[in-house]
């Protein structure tokens, strides 16, 4: 019975006539030959959070090889390289420069999995030196340097795939169909949670710069403070200079989400409250955040809410998307699960759970040259990613914010534009021409 609903599943996607670029998925891959016996040579920029998924992602792909791994910390870089040795009965190549990476002409694709504040440069150098690229969320650290990148996968003709999962999800696609076929109804409302558990990370000292560490390649194109662990590794995500909070990490999967689900773009009015209220600790960023984007022309509207430590899930979704219709409701959990609800007796409706290979779909794209393959293309990376941008602006300036999304530009607002772009430190620098 399951895999009955699972065929049906795909058929329902590759059969409707309303499918629209983003949605269609391709069944057939052109013969393309891609370098010899067709094999993809890929490189793997910060290999010690998300990059150990993009190993495992890579290396379960057809003909595929992991030739370099970058990461500025060696002892980190050099540990994830004797792991993959022992797993894989192969060697790889251990760099700290990922320019290194880029002037390999071995190297067909890179991914990139490197703090926020590297994502956009990583990707521009990458398309500038003729490497496709599967770069994380956040696509950007800023809106300006996110349309940078969208320029410069387009100058170069190369494929970029955004690192958002539940794109490829056959369920989630599923889903997103049903909401442009109006099986809900009128879907006037989405709402995004991320309520996951964030602990005090403390205050620790500066200190000397461990051993193994090009500290001046980690920080690129941020701001050089001290070192000190409470931003190296994991929790540069709280402070301003290198990452965007939790709105800008695991709640990018839900930006593009309600994004994707509404069928629209950026918003003209966003406001946001939120703070510390749990711990005091050195976090830059807000424990809670409560943002609302809106669209007033289209008559639709986002909410957005991130909370730390223990919290009720909505709908059973503790991290998710809800999508509100003038007919019914749809919750969307993780990345693989959908479900449906009518009326006020909350009638249960149509309903789905598969995942899918977001790492494959980059490869096929890969391997045809075709960006139009791509399920989270580079402009969804820019979009998704300014989305929760601007709910941060609104938070730091502490008001209702009117936005252009024509010009990517506030509306008479110098103050919140100084949040658009960043001063870069030479010489990683985004450049305006790209």
């Amino acid at each position: 019975m399951e895999e009955k609903n699972q065929n049906s599943r795909r058929s329902f996607i590759q059969k409707s006539a309303a499918a629209t670029a983003l949605l269609t998925i391709p069944n057939i891959i052109p013969a393309h030959a891609f370098g010899a016996n067709d094999r993809v040579n890929a490189a793997v920029l910060g290999v010690n959070g998300r990059g150990k998924s993009h190993i495992e992602g890579l290396m379960e792909q057809k003909n595929v090889e992991i030739t370099t791994f970058v990461d500025p910390d060696l002892v980190v870089g050099n540990k994830r390289a004797e792991e993959f040795e022992k797993k894989y009965g192969k060697k790889v190549n251990v760099v700290q420069d990922m320019r290194k990476a880029f002037d390999d002409k071995n190297i067909h694709v890179v991914t990139v999995a490197t703090p926020n504040h590297w994502h956009t440069l990583a990707t521009i150098w990458a398309c500038q030196a003729g490497k496709d690229v599967y770069v994380e969320k956040p696509g950007s650290h800023n809106i300006w340097e996110g349309r940078k990148m969208v320029e410069a996968a387009h100058k170069y003709d190369r494929i970029v795939q955004h690192g958002v999962q539940l794109r490829s999800s056959v369920a989630v696609r599923e889903a997103v169909q049903l909401l442009r076929d109006g099986y809900i109804g009128n879907v006037y409302m989405a709402r995004g949670l991320v309520f996951r558990n964030r602990p005090d990370i403390g205050n620790k000292p500066n200190e000397p710069v461990p051993e193994g560490l090009d500290y001046d390649i980690w920080t690129g194109p941020a701001p050089k403070r001290p070192f000190t662990r409470n931003i190296v590794h994991y929790n540069w995500h709280w402070h301003w200079d290198y990452g965007n909070g939790d709105v800008g990490n695991q709640g990018i999967h839900e930006t593009d989400l309600c994004m994707w689900g509404l069928n629209v773009g950026l918003p003209s009015k966003i406001t946001a409250m939120g703070g510390k209220f749990l711990f005091d600790d050195c976090k830059e960023t807000p424990e809670v955040l409560s943002s609302v984007y809106h669209y007033p022309d289209e008559k639709k509207i986002i909410q957005f809410e991130v909370r730390p430590w223990y919290t009720n899930a909505e709908d059973g979704a503790s991290v998710g998307n809800i999508f509100y219709g003038d007919k019914g409701y749809m919750v969307i959990k993780g990345y693989d699960t959908y479900e449906t609800y009518f009326g006020d007796r909350k009638e249960p409706g149509k309903k789905g759970k598969e995942g899918g290979d977001h790492f494959k779909n980059f490869i096929d794209a890969v391997r045809a040259h075709d960006p139009k393959m791509i399920h989270a293309p580079v402009e969804s990376a820019h979009l998704s990613s300014a989305l929760a941008h601007l709910g941060n602006i609104a938070y730091r300036t502490g008001r209702v914010l009117n936005f252009d999304p024509k010009t990517e530009k506030f509306i008479k607002d110098p103050e919140a534009d100084k949040y658009l772009s960043r001063d870069y430190r030479d010489p990683f620098i985004v450049p305006k021409k790209v």
